[in-house]
Order: structure tokens, then sequence, then C-alpha cells
């Protein structure tokens, strides 16, 4: 299975994701859901694997400039999957998908981990 980055460009930890994964030689693709979008079952299968508050960013700024009733009103895995797909930037980034594994954020060790290096 192909490794897939998704992410927004311009997100200082995506590119440090990207650097990483191209430094050490590893092959994947990189998805801007900003400009790409996500897919409804994508969304969904990342919230199969992981808790929908792990995948939602509420500490970013597109959390914070939703109006009060509607970040009260996301308090499940349903509720979060309509946020993401109407505010894809609500997102932790980046989401790294592939080989069975799925992983939100970056950091060296995770990334040595996942990739067994």
């Amino acid at each position: 299975m192909k490794t897939t980055l998704y992410g927004i460009p311009n997100c200082d930890t995506v590119k440090k994701a990207r650097t990483w994964l191209a430094d050490h030689e590893q092959a994947f693709d990189f998805h801007d859901f900003k400009k790409q979008g996500l897919e409804r079952a994508t969304v969904a299968a990342w919230l199969d694997k992981l808790d929908w508050e792990v995948l939602v960013n509420r500490k970013g700024t597109t959390w914070r400039k939703l109006p009060d009733e509607r970040r009260a009103a996301i308090v499940d895995k349903a509720g979060a999957l309509e946020l993401m797909l109407e505010q894809p930037s609500v997102i932790k980034r980046p989401v790294l998908a592939g080989a069975g594994q799925l992983s939100v954020g970056f950091s060296d060790d995770q990334y040595r981990q996942i990739f067994s290096l």
C-alpha cells in the first residue's frame, strides 16, 4: 500500500514531515486536502482507526474561530466527521496513511518507529 501524507503545504509541521520523508528516501504521495478536498470515506476510515479527539485540532485557529455553538456541537464521531469535511483545516496535521497504519502529527522518533529506521 502506498504511503500518503495528508495536509496543507504551508503548515510547518507538514513541511517537516515532507522533508523527513524525502531525506529518508520514503516514497509517498502528498494530498493537499485544502485544494484536493477529502472524501467522506477517507475521513470515516480515519475515524474508525483513531478517536475523533485525536484528529480534530482544538488548539488551532480554525477551531478557535468556530462559533461557540458549533464547537459545542462536536461531541462525537459523527459531528467530527461533518466538521472535518466542512473545514479540513481543523484536522490535526499531518495525517500519514499507508501500510495499514495511520498516524497524526510529526516527530522524528514517531516516523523512525513507523518506518522501522
